[in-house]
């Protein structure tokens, strides 16, 4: 398989548009890396570049240590797997996973071997001799699929691929697509806005975020639990995970010789180590965070930390509840176990978990991706 690099890839359309801008991504071989971020941040056009399918408007992209700028997509020996499965309906399920070999003349048993090898991966046996309006969409997704296979590519990319399957039927595919890489051992590149699947397949995620005039850009790269437990600024906390982190306006505020977080209406206590980050904040507002599942429930109101709020609403899922709370107009997300009991209007007590909250800068300008995890030094290395 290969390793696949981007230097400084950009992407500019007529008038002077720009979609992506600055992309700098190692993805070593055999590696599964996840492009994710909210509709409009690029990583589809990235993905497309990559391909040849879109033209690159600056930097330099490498297949395998070969410069790829100018080379045609049916050069670049890789293969895409689309969203709207791009199948031939006239076609049966052989000869659309046969199609690129015959084009390629490829001798008629290798063909068959190939895509006999593949369908029995995909567990496609049986249906090679149907047409695509015959199957249901996850096996016309595993057409799509085994169609990339059998050319043995270098590399594979995946465009959003499930986005047109029902909830139950993503998590069998993704399921599948990771179980094929374990088997493949090959050098995949996928686009998802669904932060579930990033987390849940990547060994390596790059979130990418529109950045208006500037285009896409990438606020950070790394395994997932990674990016997970320490974002670089606001936005990669509040877009990784689910439910999202909470965010409160609160001010750092110097009392009785420590540092506390005001939020108006509690106080909040940083750990001796934030302490010290936060010191340069005094008198200024910063965001709190913390996830939903970093919030312990208390019956009675607790000594230290105690963030007491109203219930405004709550989801009962079965192995827990989310109770939506709010506090001085601002409104938070705590997940608590099915045996606590509440009513809509009721006061309720929390105490986070100091040793998992952030705080984060607050951009004058509300821009997110600038309002950077400030008591955290990550390493910026895809700038």
């Amino acid at each position: 398989m290969a390793k696949v690099e981007l230097k400084g890839i950009g992407k500019i359309y007529d008038g002077n548009v720009r979609a992506v801008s600055n992309s700098n991504i190692t993805i070593e071989d055999k590696k599964f890396c996840v492009f994710v971020g909210p509709s409009g941040c690029g990583k589809s056009t990235t993905l497309r570049m990559v391909a040849g399918l879109e033209d690159i408007s600056e930097g330099e992209l490498y297949i395998d240590g070969e410069l790829m700028n100018d080379v045609p997509p049916k050069d670049r020996n890789i293969a895409m797997v689309f969203q709207n499965y791009a199948l031939y309906p006239h076609m049966s399920v052989f000869d659309n996973m046969a199609f690129g070999l015959k084009i390629r003349k490829i001798d008629k048993a290798e063909i068959k071997r190939r895509v006999d090898e593949a369908a029995k991966i995909l567990d496609l046996t049986q249906y090679l001799d149907r047409k695509p309006k015959a199957l249901s969409g996850g096996q016309r997704q595993r057409v799509a699929v085994g169609r990339a296979i059998v050319r043995n590519p270098k590399v594979f990319l995946f465009d959003e691929p499930l986005s047109n399957l029902d909830a139950k039927l993503r998590v069998q595919m993704r399921a599948e697509i990771s179980d094929l890489h374990n088997r493949l051992q090959a050098t995949m590149i996928y686009v998802t806005h669904d932060q579930i699947e990033a987390m849940t397949m990547g060994d390596m995620i790059v979130v990418m975020k529109g950045c208006g005039e500037e285009g896409g850009k990438i606020q950070q790269i790394g395994a997932p639990l990674d990016l997970y437990n320490h974002p670089i600024n606001k936005f990669v906390a509040g877009f990784i995970g689910t439910p999202p982190m909470n965010f409160l306006s609160v001010k750092i505020v110097e009392k009785n010789g420590t540092i506390v977080a005001d939020e108006g209406s509690f106080e909040i206590e940083p750990t001796e180590e934030q302490k010290k980050s936060l010191k340069a904040y005094v008198g200024k507002e910063v965001f709190f965070g913390i996830r939903p599942e970093d919030l312990e429930y208390q019956p009675t109101p607790a000594a230290k930390n105690n963030m007491q709020m109203k219930i405004t609403n709550q989801e009962p899922l079965g192995a827990s509840t989310h109770l939506f709370l709010a506090t001085k107009g601002q409104n938070i997300i705590a997940i608590t176990g099915p045996e606590h009991k509440f009513t809509l209007g009721d006061m309720v007590n929390f105490v986070p978990n100091m040793e998992k909250s952030k705080f984060f800068m607050k951009s004058p300008e509300g821009k997110d991706e600038d309002e950077l995890n400030i008591c955290e030094d990550i390493p910026n290395t895809w700038a």
